[in-house]
């Protein structure tokens, strides 16, 4: 049984939570909706990398209060059977996690919600008393790396992950593994995922592999 687990590879912005991020759930708390639309419009443009969006969103949330991030993430559009999926997920005998770009302090309350591990971009904690490092902030290509020590930490080849993504943040962890589940994803992951859904309810893009080993 060992040899044939899996690990599931969820993304968090507009994968998890549809149609949003965890950045503009934030914001929303602030009042600061426009100002992180156009962040988010620079970063989807490349004309911001990841450090330098974070720089700039720390910025923009200098008033921000763990009040504040726990409103956000109740209040998030998640997708419907999030914590099913995991629950089946370990009734099987598999592994699941969350990558991320966004603050670590946002990703890990995911861990309640029964995902093995939670990673994201590390951030101090709010009231922010300090800076973003740059080099806590994840990319695309983290994101593998941090697969790739997760496969050893759960004892699993890559040749048996399950990546589940709507990006193009995503697209270099897709190519690295045999099973992909682009979940109400843009063009960038056209061609390169193995599956597609678009809806609400996680459940159902997870039985379009459920199944598979």
């Amino acid at each position: 049984m060992a040899g044939t687990r899996r690990l599931h590879l969820f993304d968090l912005d507009g994968t998890l939570i549809r149609g949003s991020a965890a950045a503009v759930e934030i914001s929303r708390q602030l009042g600061l909706g426009a100002e992180i639309a156009e962040l988010e419009h620079d970063f989807l443009a490349r004309k911001l990398m990841p450090d330098e969006f974070a720089v700039r969103a720390r910025e923009l949330w200098a008033e921000l209060t763990p009040a504040h991030v726990s409103a956000a993430f109740e209040g998030a559009p998640w997708l419907a059977g999030i914590r099913e999926v995991w629950a089946d997920i370990r009734k099987q005998g598999d592994f699941c996690s969350v990558i991320s770009l966004s603050p670590d302090f946002f990703v890990t309350r995911l861990l309640d919600w029964g995902v093995h591990a939670a990673h994201g971009s590390r951030w101090p904690l709010p009231p922010f008393t300090e800076r973003v490092d740059r080099a806590g902030i994840l990319n695309a290509a983290a994101k593998v790396k941090i697969a790739d020590r997760l496969c050893a930490e759960f004892g699993v080849g890559l040749d048996n992950c399950v990546a589940y993504g709507d990006s193009m943040s995503d697209a270099e962890i897709f190519v690295s593994v045999p099973r992909s589940v682009a979940v109400n994803a843009d063009h960038h992951l056209h061609g390169i995922a193995t599956h597609a859904y678009t809806g609400g309810d996680l459940r159902e893009a997870y039985e379009l592999v459920r199944l598979q080993r």
